[in-house]
């Protein structure tokens, strides 16, 4: 098994307003970096996929996963 890292951002779309001011959304982390064992980097992305919270379930395609090997 091998050691990976991950992270979970949300980044909400550009509302009409915040296009119209030049500003752009801010990103939200949702999970801080956390370390977890797994076979491969496809059994992490599993994992990390998991620990999504339910509060984003509606939004998945916002939520960005950070992975890297460690």
């Amino acid at each position: 098994m091998k050691l990976f890292e991950f992270a979970l951002i949300y980044r909400p779309r550009q509302t009409k307003e915040q296009k119209d001011n030049g500003e752009s959304p801010k990103a939200e982390l949702i999970q801080d970096v956390k370390r977890v064992m797994a076979i491969d980097d496809k059994s992490a992305l599993m994992i990390a996929a998991r620990a999504i919270p339910e509060q984003y379930a509606d939004k998945l395609d916002l939520v960005e996963i950070a992975l890297r090997p460690f």
